[in-house]
């Protein structure tokens, strides 16, 4: 019996996800997977990795913002929020000041050399994100940014 099982297998297609891409999550979590291992790969010579990244884009767009206010931009515990600044202060891209007043928080703000970095970046994100969405049109990855922005609008209007 078990030859029988093996020939089978041998003349049988070859197993896809097709059964899985009916869902939407499954569909995003695969586009999302292959876009964000292109994006590590993309960043890695830079220095940095999606998580500080992600914390330089928001400290570069809000100068002074407390270690607290990031960690509820990125949506991550505090005590993440303190390994990345860590990292991102050792790397000399941002500097870390006392708030006036609240002896607890500091001041998280980009130094040039973070600032320098975060501009060279967005511009190799970018062309990342225009290699990875050239099978669509303009107008495609125009729509496609706006639906996931309005998914995500559901979830925090809830």
């Amino acid at each position: 019996m078990a030859k029988v099982a093996r020939k089978q297998t041998a003349a049988a297609p070859a197993p896809n996800d097709e059964v899985l891409r009916q869902f939407y999550g499954y569909s995003l979590k695969h586009s999302y997977l292959l876009i964000r291992d292109d994006m590590i790969q993309t960043i890695e010579p830079l220095g940095l990795r999606v998580a500080t990244f992600s914390a330089l884009a928001i400290i570069n767009a809000h100068p002074d913002i407390t270690q607290t206010q990031l960690a509820q931009a990125l949506r991550i515990e505090r005590s993440g929020v303190v390994v990345l600044v860590d990292e991102l202060e050792n790397a000399d891209l941002i500097g870390r000041n006392r708030v006036p007043g609240d002896r607890r928080s500091y001041a998280l703000r980009a130094t040039l050399a973070g600032q320098k970095l975060w501009k060279k970046a967005v511009a190799t994100v970018h062309e990342h994100e225009r290699v990875m969405l050239s099978a669509l049109t303009e107008d495609e990855q125009k729509t496609l940014k706006d639906l996931l922005w309005r998914i995500g609008a559901t979830e925090q209007s809830d």
